[in-house]
């Protein structure tokens, strides 16, 4: 009776094949539950590197439209001549259609579109004095340093998002390597 004692007390210590095979699956339910949550902040990074990444786009979009409308109320503020409407318009048919204003000479629609700008410039802005247009030349500087400035921020996001692309890459073959 002793022997049968010690046979089963010695196969309780070892494994069987049904023990190993429990084992196994356990492991291998483990190891997926750790890619699983490996593969989730993986793609929680490459979310926010995508929603980053829309909003630089967003912030360029908006810099090069402001830009454009300053550059616009730049060059609405220059009076119209004469020969720069010849030169962008064929006949002053286009151009008065264009502006559909009515004039029977370059001269008469130059002379009512320089008096419509002259309106509207003094409608959104205060007149201009001796000061304002000496400035002109250091705003024009300020704004190409604004923009500058802005543009490096900008690259920098660029390169700090560039980095973290590369992590997520890095980590993705990783996971891929371990796969079985």
């Amino acid at each position: 009776m002793n022997e049968d004692l010690a046979s089963n007390v010695q196969t309780s210590q070892t494994p069987t094949l049904g023990d190993r095979i429990r084992s196994i699956a356990d492991q291998l339910k483990e190891e997926s539950d750790v890619q699983i949550k490996a593969t989730s902040r993986i793609l929680g990074a490459a979310a926010k590197i995508a929603q980053n990444h829309d909003q630089l786009i967003d912030e360029v979009v908006e810099m090069v439209e402001e830009d454009l409308d300053k550059q616009t109320h730049t060059e609405s503020s220059k009076p119209y001549t004469v020969e720069q409407l010849q030169k962008q318009f064929k006949t002053i048919k286009d151009a008065k259609a264009h502006f559909n204003i009515r004039a029977n000479s370059w001269a008469a629609l130059v002379s009512k579109l320089n008096e419509q700008s002259a309106n509207s410039n003094s409608q959104t802005s205060k007149p201009q004095t001796n000061k304002r247009s000496a400035n002109s030349g250091s705003q024009a500087s300020k704004l190409q340093d604004s923009t500058i400035q802005r543009i490096e921020s900008i690259e920098h996001e660029i390169q700090v998002i560039r980095r973290d692309v590369k992590q997520v890459i890095n980590l993705l073959n990783l996971i891929v390597e371990k796969l079985p």
